[in-house]
């Protein structure tokens, strides 16, 4: 075999030498935009989207029961005092009237026969014609009969309310919101037959964030405007709060009684309700990537003595489409860093650019 002399293989010792002398290049800055500082006037205000509904609510039902043979009304028509809702079949409750009545009839006949023989033993009594026990037993007579006479006019007035019961009307000026029978329909005594809804009085219903309750007191008022047009307006107060949280939402109910609220806010309008609450009067106007963490709480770059990054705490006062507003731990005209700041480290120099602000209105 033929071997190849070692002076080939240490001549390549200098030349890797030679390579490891050469000086490393170093890395350039890391590049970090930053804006300064704009403070802003700032107002908290909430928008919620609610519903219109009538106050005061309830449920007709017929107080006896039977097969349904009319329904007159549907949801959405609007009822007066006095309408006729439905009807149910009132065959038997007309014959337990008539017997009521015949038994009225037979009971008075009695009675006046009564009030007779009472009348003539009264007079034959004072006239010495017959006997103590005679009279007695005439006034007992009268008695029962003037009794068993109140027993009949009473299940004669229960057979005739029965009666009128076969027929459902509307207790009030309204709007029927639901139904629940159907003409042929067999239905139960206090079986739920419309929801109703009575005119007068409206409330605006919301459902709101449990943070948003706990955030502070109530507002002493709220502007509840339509959606489809907010020239349409009312002014509500909160006048009921739900005690339960909704668990999969984690709302609760708030109803806001309505100050003459307009014809055009019929029930069932998409209305917004809009409170400007305090709070800080300025505020700074941040790019949203300006926004990290620092400890769990929201912090920013700001650019310090030296160029040098300081990671400042701040307090957010509200989270905007394009950008944050920070109460305080900004001052006017500070350099915050924005596009760039996730690659920032503590005691670095970046290279900074002043970044062009978007307009956020």
């Amino acid at each position: 075999m033929r071997r190849f002399p070692r002076l080939g293989a240490l001549a390549v010792v200098p030349l890797l030498a030679g390579c490891g002398d050469e000086a490393v290049p170093e890395a350039p800055p890391q590049v970090a935009a930053f804006v300064e500082a704009e403070v802003e006037p700032f107002s908290r205000t909430i928008s919620l989207t609610g519903t219109i509904v009538a106050r005061n609510t309830s449920t007709y039902a017929f107080e006896t029961g039977g097969r349904v043979t009319e329904v007159d009304v549907d949801v959405g028509d609007h009822v007066e005092v006095g309408t006729v809702l439905a009807r149910i079949d009132p065959t038997q409750e007309e014959a337990d009237v008539a017997s009521a009545k015949a038994k009225v009839g037979s009971a008075e006949a009695v009675v006046a026969q009564a009030e007779a023989a009472f009348e003539r033993q009264t007079k034959l009594l004072a006239q010495g014609f017959t006997t103590r026990s005679d009279y007695d037993d005439a006034e007992q007579t009268l008695a029962r009969a003037r009794s068993d006479l109140d027993t009949a006019r009473s299940d004669l007035t229960t057979a005739e309310n029965t009666l009128d019961d076969t027929v459902l009307k509307a207790k009030a000026d309204g709007v029927i919101t639901s139904r629940s029978i159907d003409p042929g329909q067999v239905v139960t005594a206090a079986q739920a037959a419309f929801g109703f809804a009575q005119s007068g009085a409206l409330d605006a219903v919301f459902r709101v964030q449990e943070q948003l309750l706990l955030a502070g007191g109530n507002p002493p008022s709220v502007e509840v405007s339509l959606v489809e047009n907010p020239s349409v307006s009312a002014i509500g107060h909160i006048r009921e709060v739900s005690p339960l949280i909704d668990g999969g939402t984690g709302t609760v109910q708030v109803k806001l009684g309505l100050e003459n609220p307009p014809p055009a806010m019929t029930l069932g309008s998409a209305v917004v309700g809009r409170e400007t609450s305090g709070g800080p009067s300025e505020a700074v106007s941040l790019p949203w990537n300006a926004l990290l963490v620092k400890n769990g709480q929201p912090a920013v770059w700001v650019v310090g003595e030296g160029d040098k990054p300081v990671l400042k705490s701040v307090e957010i006062a509200a989270y905007r489409t394009k950008d944050i507003l920070v109460a305080s731990g900004i001052a006017r005209g500070e350099r915050v860093i924005t596009a760039g700041s996730q690659l920032v480290l503590p005691g670095t120099t970046p290279q900074l650019v002043r970044a062009e602000r978007e307009k956020t209105r």
